[in-house]
């Protein structure tokens, strides 16, 4: 397997997590979405991200509002809900549970 895509792999596999933590500090536009995971060197297109945000918001994990753009159409606001922050919860605790294990096995 080559190590571009094993990475990419990897971050596929992270991005509802990186997503719903970008989204607990404040409500957010798809383009902003983009450009802060990507500040963060994750990675992702509109292709990848617009059916995520969409599973996300019927799973009930996110809603949405419509807000004024001063440059252009209007724009669509996602914000997590009750129950995608208690979600997120158990995200980041499997998620440190995964980074505990994967230290162990790699430190032995």
């Amino acid at each position: 397997m080559e190590i571009e895509n094993a990475k990419a792999q990897m971050r596929k596999g992270v991005l509802e997590l990186c997503i719903l933590s970008v989204l607990s500090r404040g409500d957010a536009y798809a383009n902003d979405l983009i450009t802060r995971l990507k500040e963060a060197k994750m990675i992702v297109v509109e292709g990848t991200l617009y059916p995520l945000l969409t599973r996300q918001k019927n799973a009930g994990l996110l809603s949405y509002r419509w807000e004024e753009s001063p440059q252009g159409p209007p724009r669509k606001y996602y914000s997590l809900t009750d129950q995608g922050r208690s979600y997120l919860a158990d995200l980041l605790d499997g998620w440190d549970e995964l980074v505990t294990t994967v230290q162990t096995i790699r430190n032995n």
